[in-house]
């Protein structure tokens, strides 16, 4: 893979952070410009080495930039393509780690219209429940996958940089459409998210939460891990992906249904059998066997 010059990275935290270490580590990149909202993050990267200096304006940002990743919430992804469009030019390739893919991509067309050719969307999957530049790490995307949802407008020497850049940080490339994608990790990222939020918040709120929380062991910490994630990424996302995510919802509360009609019952059999299946499934999973 022929090494970038200078890559940008939007958002230097786990995501952006992680991607730039990758790049580093296999010195496929000359220089790495950090950019985001707060002065502080981006020092500490540039204390870490996840960075090698930063930019308060996207001006001086691009200046030479051949990428961009744009790392932050997706919340935030609208007004940073509206402050970087007048200043992208025709050769900086701009990819992104939206965990969602069809609002990002209806802000790219709204605001990178100009530059359709050269905006290749992803989304790694490598989350993580710690956030910043210190949980940046070069090996957090080896072995994992990384969704492209390239646009109909995009270059093939666009699409082929961009999927290089990915592959160089050790994931493994899958190609989905934005409605797919978004269905998919609705199911099984979105929604576990927001349970793990849901059942942390209610226990918090009990009048004993003190005596819950103290006697709460490894199920209740394996249960709830995420829900020490980035309260503002994951109220973007759930926010973005909501059609999606309500549907998920809907299909979860009615299984909660017809467990509490099995419970009222009394219906052991039936309980045991649905753990089971589920026991199953979970370990076919781990095994590999549904791998895409």
């Amino acid at each position: 893979m022929k090494p970038f010059g200078r890559v940008v990275i939007c958002g230097v935290g786990l995501i952006g952070g992680s991607f730039a270490l990758a790049l580093k580590a296999r010195g496929l990149v000359r220089e790495v410009v950090g950019i985001g909202r707060t002065t502080a993050s981006l020092e500490r990267a540039r204390e870490l080495g996840v960075i090698d200096r930063f930019a308060t304006d996207w001006a001086t940002a691009l200046d030479g930039a051949e990428l961009v990743l744009l790392a932050m919430p997706v919340g935030q992804m609208l007004g940073v393509m509206q402050a970087m469009a007048p200043h992208l030019g025709p050769d900086t390739l701009v990819t992104d780690a939206g965990s969602t893919k069809r609002d990002v991509i209806e802000a790219i067309y709204s605001n990178l219209k100009s530059h359709l050719e050269q905006v290749v969307p992803a989304h790694p999957i490598a989350g993580a429940e710690k956030s910043g530049p210190d949980a940046a790490r070069a090996d957090l995307y080896a072995g994992r996958k990384v969704v492209i949802t390239p646009l109909s407008e995009n270059r093939p020497e666009a699409v082929a940089r961009v999927r290089e850049a990915w592959a160089a940080t050790g994931a493994s490339l899958h190609d989905m459409s934005p409605q797919e994608h978004d269905r998919v990790f609705a199911a099984v990222s979105h929604l576990p998210h927001l349970l793990a939020f849901a059942l942390v918040h209610e226990i918090a709120g009990r009048a004993n939460a003190e005596q819950l929380f103290g006697f709460a062991a490894g199920g209740f910490r394996d249960f709830t891990r995420i829900a020490s994630s980035h309260p503002e990424m994951w109220r973007d996302i759930s926010v973005a992906n909501r059609h999606a995510l309500l549907a998920e919802l809907d299909t979860y509360i009615t299984e909660l249904a017809w467990i509490r009609a099995l419970l009222s019952q009394g219906d052991g059999d039936s309980l045991l059998k649905l753990f089971s299946e589920a026991r199953d499934a979970r370990e076919a999973w781990l095994a590999g066997r549904f791998d895409a």
